[in-house]
């Protein structure tokens, strides 16, 4: 749905998998958020007992995912400094 309705281009992160706010086993919530469209699950409780179930369940990153990985870490680019006074000036004709 936001890949594909939304057209969310990005990388898409759940939230902590171990919460268990979901009734199904971490690697079952897992492997279904990452085939829902999630690139990363979170699991945050430090729990060996639980990330390994998790790693044997989920596929190796993908290609997509490999690019959204590389686009987080290109510094966007800047946008062009703003001529405040050109854009108070504008304010002001439109207000007058």
């Amino acid at each position: 749905m936001i890949r594909g309705e939304i057209g969310f281009a990005g990388l898409l992160v759940t939230d902590d998998i171990s919460m268990k706010a979901l009734k199904a086993p971490v690697e079952v919530s897992s492997a279904k958020a990452l085939a829902a469209g999630c690139d990363l699950v979170c699991h945050c409780n430090g729990d060996m007992a639980e990330m390994a179930p998790i790693a044997a369940a989920i596929a190796p990153m993908s290609d997509a995912l490999t690019e959204r990985m590389k686009a987080i870490r290109t510094p966007a680019s800047r946008a062009p400094s703003l001529d405040l006074a050109a854009l108070c000036a504008d304010i002001d004709r439109r207000l007058a």
